[in-house]
């Protein structure tokens, strides 16, 4: 436990460090936000807010979990590994918005080949790893369920799903980074939780399950210290924020989500603890679908929180509504471990 909090605090003072250091340094370098035209015009005012930021809890998630998990790295590192995967797509999509001042950066069918490859990877790498394998929790069940080859699409899907599903959700100022915290520090939990009291799945030697037990308990401070750079971005990223993480941090922290939930084979709990993201992909896909099949739409505007902007909600009301909600979903989750 106190390594949970230990990596937690040095994740959030390396984010908290770094951003009086970085945010001039993008601000000097014209490393603005490009807002969409047909965003709500109360975002036009954030037109040229610093970009990138979500550099500064890359580093501290680094930071936090380098320092004390090392002793147990089969799961902690492909896991920081897939996080820093998807912040290198962000980034890039981020330095060619800001270079050429649009909001298009990586063409749509060159993060899809991206995404893929690196959900591709993280597919195969669980299946065959004697610490997840293909067998998924049944939430509230108390059963499994050996999914087969099977595994490897479905993982692959959740993957891609959950990095999108985030970077939708990454459209108020401290919202994304509000409902990752409470995820992260749930998921730390679970982790510690599992290490104590879950069994290793198939039937291996007392070794193995103490190993087990070990690479659980760095996955859980991988959680704590994700939850800590959140926590030191909220002091530059809530409202009116000073720093946007940027595509690299959202597709960083989509990552980050996923990977912990396919390393706990509980994977099934995303759409309840996630449900904030899921919503933020439904709406959208819902709008689009809606508007090209009766061209009408659904919502006033899509991802959902634009719904909510344009219903009269102030940016602070919403991200506090999705953070509550996140949390008691969270909770209801942990009872799936009685």
């Amino acid at each position: 436990m106190r390594y949970m909090i230990y990596a937690l605090l040095l994740s959030a003072a390396v984010t908290l460090l770094l951003g009086p250091i970085l945010i001039p340094f993008l601000k000097r370098l014209k490393f603005g936000q490009t807002e969409r035209e047909l965003g709500p015009k109360s975002h036009l005012s954030k037109q040229g807010t610093p970009t990138m930021g979500g550099l500064m809890f890359i580093f501290g998630i680094m930071a936090g979990t380098l320092a004390f998990s090392l002793s147990s790295t089969e799961l902690v590192l492909p896991a920081l590994l897939c996080t820093l995967g998807f912040a290198l797509v962000g980034f890039l999509d981020d330095f060619l918005k800001v270079r050429f001042k649009n909001t298009v950066g990586l063409r749509a069918y060159q993060k899809i080949i991206a995404q893929f490859l690196i959900a591709g990877i993280l597919a195969a790498y669980a299946y065959n790893s004697p610490f997840v394998g293909p067998k998924i929790y049944l939430p509230f069940a108390n059963a499994e369920w050996d999914m087969g080859i099977l595994y490897i699409p479905f993982i692959m899907f959740v993957v891609i799903a959950t990095v999108n599903s985030v970077n939708l959700t990454d459209g108020l100022d401290g919202l994304s980074s509000g409902v990752t915290l409470i995820y992260s520090l749930t998921m730390s939990v679970i982790f510690l939780y599992m290490s104590i009291s879950l069994r290793l799945p198939g039937d291996l030697g007392q070794a193995q399950q103490t190993q087990y037990a070990a690479e659980l308990q760095s996955m859980a401070i991988f959680a704590a210290a994700v939850a800590g750079g959140c926590l030191g971005f909220l002091q530059y990223n809530s409202y009116p924020a000073r720093v946007v993480m940027g595509d690299t941090g959202s597709l960083a922290l989509g990552g980050a989500v996923a990977v912990m939930a396919i390393f706990s084979r509980a994977v099934l709990l995303l759409p309840i603890m996630g449900a904030c993201f899921v919503a933020s992909s439904v709406s959208v896909i819902l709008q689009v679908g809606s508007y090209k099949l009766r061209k009408k739409r659904v919502f006033k505007m899509a991802p959902l929180h634009h719904h909510f902007e344009l219903l009269g909600y102030s940016e602070t009301r919403i991200v506090t509504a999705y953070m509550i909600i996140t949390m008691v979903l969270c909770l209801i989750s942990l009872l799936a471990f009685q």
